[in-house]
């Protein structure tokens, strides 16, 4: 199945969840307004979702005169990948992790933390690089984003309505609007984000690395980033949100907010023992 249905599946899925949070708190009234914000936010999520995750983690461009180790690097990468190369962004922050965005292999952005430049050895880098290169050219970038952005409003709109629909706020009986049944949406939605994001995100992680692995040269210099980023990111914590943790190479939110609910990542001992199967392999 190509990105590009999985992407519209996705997009219709957690277009029902809007319009089921939006009949459940207003009736036929809340219904429509659903819908009609769920069609603005499929467009705008399609357009611009790689332009709000940036935008929502300060992301600056990164020059080639700033950094011309991950210039080079990415740029030999990528024609072994066969894509344009991305546009490179740094985030200013000490967690160490690394995500990549856009619509399509043409538009896209490779960020990488503060952080990460300063825990791992220029190897490892390379590594954990070509992870995010192997999204890039398995057109993985456009389904996480999308879901990235569509989850977090799913879960903002479901802590809007626990308030409104205790407190009674909005809420028109003559409609069809059901208080219980809002609240009971308002708690299930954001588990129903978290399984949709789940299931889109594990099995690519996998894919990413073994594409990462081959374009980088050898599978146990991400296998060793990934111990160091796994340790580092249970110390410092990363500050954002948490329905974005599907984009990032490691989950960055463990136990923070609804969204992490569920795993979106393999277990980081399953990758490494993959990563380190396949070096032994390549011997």
């Amino acid at each position: 199945m190509t990105s590009q249905i999985k992407t519209v599946l996705l997009l219709s899925l957690l277009t029902g969840l809007l319009m089921f949070l939006g009949g459940a708190m207003g009736g036929r009234a809340g219904l429509l307004l659903a819908f009609g914000f769920a069609m603005l936010m499929n467009v705008g999520s399609y357009w611009y979702s790689d332009k709000i995750v940036l935008k929502m983690y300060n992301a600056r461009e990164l020059s080639p005169g700033d950094a011309p180790h991950i210039h080079r690097v990415v740029e030999e990468m990528s024609r072994a990948a066969g894509i344009p190369k991305p546009r490179l962004v740094l985030v200013p922050q000490d967690a160490p992790n690394a995500f990549a965005t856009g619509r399509n292999p043409e538009n896209a952005v490779v960020a990488v933390t503060r952080g990460i430049v300063n825990i791992l050895n220029p190897d490892e880098l390379r590594g954990v690089l070509g992870h995010e290169l192997g999204h890039i050219a398995n057109r993985d970038i456009l389904i996480q984003t999308v879901a990235a952005v569509l989850a977090g409003t799913i879960v903002f709109l479901a802590n809007i309505m626990q308030w409104t629909t205790l407190f009674g706020i909005g809420r028109d009986d003559d409609e069809g609007g059901n208080p219980f049944a809002a609240l009971a949406m308002a708690f299930l939605a954001p588990v129903a984000a978290g399984l949709i994001q789940m299931a889109i995100s594990r099995s690519r992680e996998y894919l990413a690395d073994d594409t990462g692995a081959r374009l980088s040269g050898n599978p146990l210099d991400l296998a060793n980033a990934l111990g160091k980023l796994d340790s580092a990111s249970q110390q410092i914590p990363m500050k954002g949100n948490p329905a974005t943790e599907n984009l990032f190479i490691v989950n960055p939110f463990r136990g923070k907010g609804a969204a992490s609910l569920f795993a979106t990542h393999p277990p980081i001992e399953d990758r490494i023992a993959r990563l380190r199967a396949m070096a032994g392999e390549n011997r």
